[in-house]
């Protein structure tokens, strides 16, 4: 039976981590999509609504392809020392259904559909993100990362 010890992060052995590549574009268009929300709250220009439903769509793809890649690490042990912790993967779980719900809201037709409730929905998912990322740069600096089987 092996035991899990926590090591400290080190960069030496860290290894390629798919989900640290695809996650990012999950973000950004996440961020996006909040953007085009503003832009769409100050002009009720309908060009902005699609933007933002077609940047929520890109993320929900992104994040769902980020959350395969992080299973594939977890299958690694090369990544699997160095991986985020459970905080931030509840985190970027947590992200993923506020931009799924956000998605449906967006899904409505005209200035209802963004105007409040996807635009506090876009918030709220960016916020979420934000803590997510400071969780796990915390978890980073402080060695809570990743678990190690010894044998």
């Amino acid at each position: 039976m092996s035991s899990a010890t926590r090591y400290p992060y080190d960069p030496a052995r860290d290894s390629f981590r798919l989900s640290s590549v695809l996650a990012p574009f999950a973000f950004v268009a996440l961020t996006f999509a909040l953007l085009t929300d503003i832009a769409f709250w100050r002009t009720s220009d309908l060009m902005w609504q699609n933007f933002s439903s077609w940047l929520l769509f890109a993320g929900l793809i992104a994040g769902g392809l980020a959350i395969v890649g992080g299973l594939v690490d977890l299958a690694r042990q090369s990544t699997r020392e160095n991986g985020p912790g459970a905080a931030q993967i509840v985190g970027f779980l947590v992200v993923l259904v506020l931009a799924f719900f956000n998605s449906l809201v967006h899904a409505g037709d005209g200035w209802t559909a963004v105007v409040p409730n996807g635009l506090i929905l876009s918030a709220v998912t960016v916020l979420a993100m934000i803590v997510t990322l400071w969780l796990g740069r915390l978890a980073l600096t402080r060695g809570y990362t990743g678990v190690r089987y010894d044998d």
